[in-house]
């Protein structure tokens, strides 16, 4: 398995911090086709933020955000380039997210990986919304929960 790293966005590299930019762009813009909510939104660049990701050949093949403000942090962006998909990656990323805070942890998870949230100790805490134009559900994972 690759190395995780993450850093607040002002200790990235510029060519790195472009990589995962432009990944999350893949996904989430031309994959996912999410265009009326914008990607760049400003909480990178907030202090209480910090990307995690993993690079392979020179490219990010997944990435994730993790934001941590009071006493909840919140995963968010996660996205895996298609060729590396189904290699255990973003869970290695949620992993070492949540290895990084010792708060609850609350995930606006699509619905389709409610199960696959779930083996990292998420449950739902509401119904079904759309966000984006996809179905999404929130979960959320107690501190010192098992997975």
């Amino acid at each position: 398995m690759p190395a995780t790293q993450h850093a607040p966005l002002a200790a990235i590299s510029p060519v790195t911090l472009y990589k995962i930019l432009m990944l999350r762009t893949e996904v989430f813009v031309h994959e996912q086709r999410i265009v009326d909510e914008p990607e760049l939104d400003g909480v990178d660049l907030e202090p209480f933020t910090e990307l995690y990701w993993i690079e392979e050949d020179d490219s990010v093949v997944a990435t994730l955000r993790l934001i941590t403000e009071g006493d909840t942090a919140h995963i968010g962006r996660v996205a895996t380039s298609r060729s590396a998909r189904g290699r255990g990656l973003a869970g290695a990323l949620i992993e070492a997210a949540l290895s990084a805070t010792s708060t609850d942890v609350e995930i606006s998870a699509q619905a389709y990986l409610e199960n696959w949230y779930g083996r990292f100790g998420f449950t739902r805490t509401g119904t079904n919304y759309i966000e984006a134009g996809i179905d999404h559900l929130p979960m959320r994972r107690t501190s010192g929960g098992r997975y």
